[in-house]
């Protein structure tokens, strides 16, 4: 039977799209580039519409919304579907009184609601903070959570907008917030949606170059070219047509003389003493790490500055946020990556790759706490 199924994939084979498309980085960029996202110049198949990037000249990865501008991307989590962006002009209050997510795949993560005031005079409460690139020597504009401005504005100042501004963390956290809006924005995408793909170590495609349909598959690189599979497939069906129909045959054969010995073994069985075959033993299989192997690897306690060591930006690649001081992170051996000790031991105990470059990880002799500012 096993013949018999490989004749039928040779002769009906899925012609998959993932052997054209490849990774790419845009310059010292610590993320890949891959479905649903795709660069300028790839196959249409390689990634999902309204997903285009573009690399500029200066290493910079660009993403340019329908009705907005281009935005420069910080960083992007296939995992969790989200990803980080900033205006490149670094005036991005004046990005977000015209930003517009129509005909979008992307949405805001966490949004709140903001009042754009315009204010002559500077000594009207510590609680507006002017925004340096919309303000000049006559008036300042500061952008206030709607929640906070209980009364009317002052005298001195005038309502430009009221609107909802995504944000990067949800309200609870609006001590971190920032007033004049300077940090990133949090973009997110619900389809296509690969979590289930990427939570199994596995990437997210198209079946085929004529497909809507995603699917899950181990390597980009596997398989021969797609116009290799045609020819193959061509080939395959006239030469197999004749063998499938004599291997159907055979195949009814076989059958028919199990069918027979089947019944001639019941028969004897009946006569012959039950045998108490013992329960065989069950297997389990581990999907991550054992927890000794987790303690070994390196933590570190931040420091005031926040100093991260690795090859690690500013923020935990796992959950999104931003290292504070006295949080404990963990590094993983061999490739140096760091995040938060509760989200990488969370994933390792389901994985054994590191989120970030997909290496198994070697079990490490440190096992203590250091802090980073030592």
């Amino acid at each position: 039977m096993g013949i018999l199924k490989l004749l039928f994939y040779l002769t009906f084979p899925v012609i998959y799209a993932f052997n054209d498309c490849q990774f790419y980085l845009c310059g010292n960029n610590t993320f890949l580039i891959r479905f649903p996202f795709q660069l300028g110049g790839q196959y249409p198949y390689c990634g999902y519409p309204g997903f285009n990037l573009i690399c500029t000249n200066s290493s910079k990865t660009v993403l340019k919304l329908p009705y907005s501008e281009k935005f420069y991307v910080r960083s992007i989590n296939y995992l969790t579907q989200q990803l980080l962006v900033y205006d490149p002009d670094d005036c991005l209050p004046k990005r977000l009184l015209s930003l517009n997510f129509s005909n979008s795949p992307f949405t805001a993560t966490f949004s709140r609601d903001y009042t754009f005031l315009r204010c002559s005079s500077q000594n009207i409460g510590s609680q507006f903070i002017p925004i340096d690139c919309l303000s000049n020597s006559t008036y300042f504009v500061s952008a206030i959570p709607s929640a906070n401005l209980v009364n009317s504005p002052p005298e001195s100042c005038s309502v430009i907008k009221r609107l909802s501004i995504p944000v990067a963390r949800p309200e609870r956290f609006e001590v971190n917030l920032r007033d004049d809006l300077s940090a990133d924005i949090q973009l997110t995408w619900d389809k296509p949606d690969c979590r289930y793909c990427e939570s199994h170590q596995l990437m997210c495609g198209f079946e085929s170059s004529y497909s809507n349909q995603i699917v899950c598959i181990s390597d980009y690189q596997a398989g021969t070219s797609r116009q290799g599979l045609k020819i193959f497939r061509i080939i395959a069906l006239c030469i197999t047509g004749p063998a499938l129909i004599f291997i159907l045959l055979m195949a009814s054969c076989v059958c028919y003389k199990d069918r027979i010995a089947n019944i001639t073994r019941n028969a004897a069985s009946r006569s012959a003493p039950a045998a108490i075959t013992p329960q065989s033993e069950l297997t389990t299989i581990t999907t991550g790490l054992d927890e000794s192997t987790i303690e070994s690897y390196e933590k570190v306690v931040l420091g005031k500055s926040r100093r991260v060591p690795g090859p690690n930006d500013e923020c935990c690649w796992i959950c999104l946020s931003e290292y504070n001081s006295e949080e404990t992170i963990r590094c993983i051996p061999e490739c140096k990556h760091c995040f938060h000790a509760d989200c990488i031991d969370e994933w390792l105990r389901m994985n054994i790759t590191c989120p970030v470059c997909r290496n198994s990880p070697s079990p490490s002799p440190l096992n203590n706490v250091t802090s980073s500012d030592s």
